[in-house]
């Protein structure tokens, strides 16, 4: 699988799955919310129903994956059966990608822009 398929792939449920923090840092960014309010939505988001978006983030990757596959003619049970190792093999590197790309983009580049808007301390 090359790099440029797994960031298209990747790219959109890692965004979904880190909403929580990021959709406070666009409503200010947007000029609809002051940064008291996304401070107190962001907690309630990170502290109550992080993992709802995570869920969400996942069954997007899930999604993304199908659909990418039959995209590539891997369309039935017997195709999937006859590409089992490369669909493993794809599903363990897209759900890698997807952990580190959560990780670095929620903890690094979310978090600093919120401290730059000073959303948080």
């Amino acid at each position: 699988m090359q790099l440029k398929e797994v960031l298209k792939i990747a790219s959109v449920p890692v965004v979904i799955a880190s909403l929580c923090c990021l959709s406070p840092v666009i409503l200010v960014l947007l000029g609809l919310s002051t940064v008291g309010f996304a401070a107190s939505l962001s907690d309630t988001f990170y502290g109550e129903y992080k993992w709802y978006f995570r869920l969400a983030g996942l069954l997007a990757l899930a999604l993304a994956y199908i659909y990418h596959l039959r995209r590539q003619g891997i369309c039935t049970l017997d195709q999937a059966k006859r590409e089992r190792n490369r669909i493993v093999n794809g599903l363990l590197v897209i759900l890698i990608a997807g952990v580190i790309g959560y990780i670095f983009f929620l903890y690094v580049v979310v978090e600093h822009l919120g401290k730059w808007l000073q959303i948080w301390n």
